[in-house]
C-alpha cells in the first residue's frame, strides 16, 4: 500500500472540501437503489394476476396475522374450491411467508451493493517528551465512490432479478397448490368408489360362502369370490391412506394448523372438463415474456456489468482522506494545526488480478450460455407442456363420452338380463364393480388433465412444470371370475 499525504494546503481547502461532500452527498443520494417490499408484492399482484387474484401479501404485523386467520376461519367454513386454496396458501401458509421473506431479504442485500461505504473516522493521540500531538483522519474510499453509478447499475439489475425470482416463486408454490388440491379431491372420489368395490366384494363372498353351505357352489368358485372380496380389502386400506396423505399433504401447504385442519372439507368430486381445450396459438401467445428468459437476460446484464467494473477494481483500489492534525507544546504552551489530505494505493506487485478477473470472465461466459440455453429450451418446454395438457385433455374426454356411457349401457343390458333370469347376481355384481373401475379410471383421467392444466400455466410464463402421461391409471382390484 502506498501513502501519498500533503499537509500544505491553501486556506480555501475546507470550503472547496464542503462544498465537495455537499455535492457527492446529493449525487450518492439522488442515485441509491431502493426497496419497497409493498410495491414488489403489489407488481407481482399486477403481473400474476390469473395466478393470485390480487390476493398475494406479506403479513408482518400481528393485526395482519389475526385478520388472516379470521379471514382463513371464513374460507374454511365451506367446502375448499382449488381458488379458495390458493388464496389460503398465498396469505396464511407460514411457508410461503418464508418464500417472501427471504426475496425481500435478497433484494435488500442487491440493493445494499449499491450504496457507497461509510467513510472511516480516525483519533490518534501521541505524546513526544513535552509536545503533544493529536490526529484526526476522515477517509473514504475514492475508488468506491467513482464506481458508483457502475454499482448502482448492477445492483438495480439484481433487484430486478429479485423481482422476477418472487414471480417464479410464486407462480412455483401456487402451481404445486394447485396439483395437490387436485390430488386430495380425487383421492377422495377414489376411496368413495373403493368403499363401493368393497361392499359389493363383501356381498358377493357372504353370498358364495351360503351357496357353498348348502352345496350350490364349489370350493373353486367360493375361492374365486373370497379372493376378489380380499384384494378389495386391500385396495381399500391403500385408497383410504392416499386419501389421508393427499389431504395432509394440502394442509400442510395451506399451513393449517390442527383445530384448521379438522375445518377443512373437500368438494366431493372434480371440476368439470372444459367445452374445449385451449388452442396452441393461444398457448404460444401467452408464452411470449416468459419469466425463465427474462431472469436468465438479466443475469446476463448484471455479469457483463459486475465483469467491466471488477477489471478495474482487480488492478488497484485507492483510498482517500482528509487529514486535521492540532500539535501542543506544553513548554511554550503553543499550538499548531496542519490539514492536508493523503492518498493510500494498493500496489499489484505480488497479486495482480488475474484469478479474480478469470473468475469474472467464466461468470460472464456461465450466464451467456445460461441465457442460449434458457432461449432453445423455452419454446420446447412450452410444446411438451402443451401436449400433456392436450393428450390428457383427450383421454379424459374419452372417457367422459365414450367408456363411462358404454360402461352404463352393459350395465342396464345386465339388469335387464338377470331381471329375465339370463344371468345370475354374482355375473351383475361382477358387471357392477368393473363399472366402478371404470369410473375410478376416468377420476384417475380428469385428475390427470387438471393437474396438466396446472403445470402449462406455470410454463406459458415462464416456470416450466411437465407432467407425465401414462393413461388412466387403473382402478381398484380386477374381476373375480363372478360366479361360473
Amino acid at each position: 500500500m502506498t501513502h501519498i499525504a500533503n499537509t500544505e494546503v491553501p486556506n480555501e481547502y475546507p470550503h472547496l472540501l464542503r462544498k465537495t461532500a455537499v455535492a457527492l452527498a446529493v449525487l450518492v443520494l439522488a442515485g441509491c437503489a431502493t426497496v419497497n417490499i409493498d410495491k414488489s408484492v403489489e407488481q407481482t399482484n399486477q403481473e400474476l394476476n390469473g395466478f393470485t387474484n390480487g390476493k398475494l401479501s406479506l403479513v408482518q404485523t400481528d393485526e395482519q396475522r389475526q385478520a388472516m386467520a379470521a379471514k382463513a376461519s371464513d374460507i374454511l367454513k365451506e367446502p375448499l374450491s382449488q381458488p379458495a386454496a390458493v388464496e389460503l396458501m398465498l396469505t396464511h401458509s407460514p411457508q410461503f411467508q418464508t418464500v417472501l421473506a427471504e426475496n425481500w431479504a435478497q433484494a435488500a442485500q442487491a440493493a445494499q451493493g449499491g450504496r457507497v461505504h461509510n467513510p472511516v473516522f480516525a483519533f490518534e493521540r501521541l505524546r513526544f517528551k513535552d509536545e503533544l500531538e493529536i490526529g484526526r483522519l476522515l477517509s473514504f474510499g475514492l475508488l468506491d465512490l467513482l464506481s458508483l453509478p457502475a454499482r448502482q447499475g448492477i445492483a438495480r439489475s439484481q433487484i430486478d432479478r429479485a423481482q422476477l425470482q418472487l414471480t417464479s416463486n410464486v407462480v412455483d408454490q401456487v402451481t404445486q397448490v394447485r396439483q395437490a388440491w387436485v390430488d386430495a379431491v380425487a383421492a377422495r372420489q377414489a376411496h368413495d368408489y373403493a368403499q363401493q368395490v368393497f361392499e359389493s366384494a363383501q356381498t358377493s363372498a357372504e353370498l358364495a360362502r351360503r351357496m357353498q353351505e348348502v352345496g350350490n357352489f364349489t370350493r373353486l368358485q367360493r375361492a374365486r369370490q373370497q379372493s376378489f372380496y380380499a384384494d378389495a380389502a386391500l385396495n381399500l386400506a391403500a385408497t383410504r391412506h392416499k386419501a389421508t396423505a393427499t389431504r395432509e399433504a394440502l394442509v400442510r401447504m395451506l399451513g393449517l394448523n390442527t383445530a384448521q385442519a379438522s375445518q377443512l372439507t373437500l368438494p366431493d368430486r372434480l371440476p368439470d372438463l372444459p367445452e374445449e381445450p385451449k388452442a396452441p396459438s393461444e398457448v404460444a401467445k401467452q408464452g411470449e415474456q416468459r419469466l425463465d428468459v427474462r431472469m436468465a437476460k438479466h443475469g446476463f446484464d448484471a455479469s457483463a456489468k459486475a465483469q467491466g467494473l471488477g477489471n478495474v477494481a482487480s488492478f488497484v483500489d485507492i483510498e482517500a482522506g482528509v487529514r486535521y492534525d492540532t500539535i501542543f507544546d506544553n513548554d511554550t504552551g503553543e499550538r499548531a494545526n496542519k490539514k492536508g489530505w493523503e492518498l493510500e494505493l494498493s500496489l499489484p506487485i505480488f497479486d495482480w488480478g488475474g484469478m479474480k478477473r478469470d473468475a469474472m470472465d467464466a461468470n460472464t461466459l456461465a450466464a451467456a450460455n445460461r441465457l442460449e440455453a434458457t432461449l432453445r429450451a423455452a419454446q420446447s418446454t412450452l410444446r411438451e407442456s402443451y401436449s400433456a395438457y392436450r393428450t390428457t385433455y383427450d383421454i379424459a374426454r374419452h372417457y367422459r363420452d365414450e367408456v363411462v356411457p358404454l360402461r352404463q349401457t352393459i350395465a342396464d343390458e345386465n339388469v335387464l338380463r338377470y331381471n329375465g333370469m339370463f344371468i345370475g347376481v354374482f355375473e351383475l355384481l361382477a358387471d357392477s364393480r368393473d363399472q366402478v373401475n371404470t369410473v375410478v379410471q376416468a377420476i384417475n383421467a380428469q385428475a390427470d388433465f387438471w393437474r396438466a392444466d396446472a403445470a402449462l400455466q406455470a410454463t406459458v410464463v415462464g416456470k416450466p412444470m411437465l407432467v407425465s402421461v401414462s393413461g388412466a391409471a387403473m382402478g381398484a382390484g380386477s374381476d373375480a371370475g363372478g360366479g361360473h
